[in-house]
């Protein structure tokens, strides 16, 4: 079996669609469909159900997946050990970071790296802090520097998370009011919040659900610039980073203060690169704990 197959084989099966699979990997369609072809004709099975524009995998198929994808884990963490012993820090760097840590945390921390890195090459993806996640989970990126889960990963969790700031989050309103003294009066007015399924968004929920209240936005989206945008032109209160709080009025109603952590996470299974280690050293330099 051929490494490249089994790569389309893996990318298939977690997209579902050969024309997807094939441009996620920079390859034409036909060419996909070659490499599945010759893994099955290798194995003697079908590996994919094709009915019209579905795709689903086989029993045989569903058995591979797991082995081929420890095959190619192997392989990587094999390449980086050798690079390792190389002892340079040299070749791409696979990351994900929010949009929010992108603009407000991330800036300094990228120079420093890049200037005394110069023969890495980054590759930036901008996530939602859960999907990044999900990716370090994946094996598809070596860390990401996001929001932490506020629950912790839990104990069945391969991940490794590492505080870098506390980010104060403090509510917010385009118009100073003072008349709000307590979370049972702000739950009544119109607020713009985070996604109920994102870390923050979640943290701000269970705060008022811990003293029975419920809330009911008037819009949501994961991007907080969005959401600070939404208050400032008066369509609602909502919970943001204090650093994001210039042109707004704090509101301060009776509660303990509202925070969340920011870090980076990285997977216990997968040897980092050198790469991945030297951008972690410079990251720790700019954390503010």
């Amino acid at each position: 079996m051929h490494l490249d197959e089994l790569d389309s084989f893996i990318h298939v099966a977690r997209l579902g669609s050969f024309s997807a699979a094939a441009e996620q990997m920079h390859i034409s369609q036909p060419a996909m469909s070659k490499r599945i072809q010759s893994l099955e004709s290798r194995l003697g099975v079908t590996l994919f159900d094709r009915l019209g524009k579905r795709v689903s995998l086989t029993p045989a198929g569903e058995l591979l997946v797991g082995k081929a994808t420890a095959m190619l884990d192997l392989c990587k963490d094999i390449g980086r050990d050798i690079d390792n012993l190389a002892n340079s820090v040299s070749g791409r760097l696979s990351m994900a970071t929010s949009h929010h840590i992108g603009l407000h945390r991330l800036a300094p921390v990228l120079q420093a790296f890049t200037q005394a890195f110069p023969n890495v090459e980054l590759d930036i993806q901008f996530e939602d802090s859960e999907v990044a996640h999900q990716l370090v989970s994946a094996g598809d990126i070596e860390l990401a520097v996001v929001t932490l889960n506020p629950a912790g990963e839990g104990e069945q969790s391969d991940l490794q998370t590492q505080a870098a700031w506390h980010d104060p989050l403090c509510f917010v309103s385009a118009k100073p009011m003072p008349e709000v003294s307590s979370l049972g009066q702000l739950a009544t007015l119109p607020c713009i919040l985070p996604g109920p399924n994102t870390f923050t968004g979640r943290i701000v929920t269970e705060r008022f659900a811990a003293v029975g209240l419920t809330l009911k936005p008037a819009l949501s989206t994961n991007y907080l610039e969005t959401i600070g945008m939404l208050v400032k032109v008066g369509l609602g209160w909502s919970v943001l980073p204090k650093t994001m709080a210039d042109g707004l009025h704090e509101i301060f109603p009776r509660c303990a203060p509202i925070t969340r952590t920011l870090g980076h996470v990285t997977h216990s299974k997968r040897t980092l690169s050198n790469s991945a280690s030297a951008f972690l050293r410079v990251l720790q330099s700019y954390e503010s704990l």
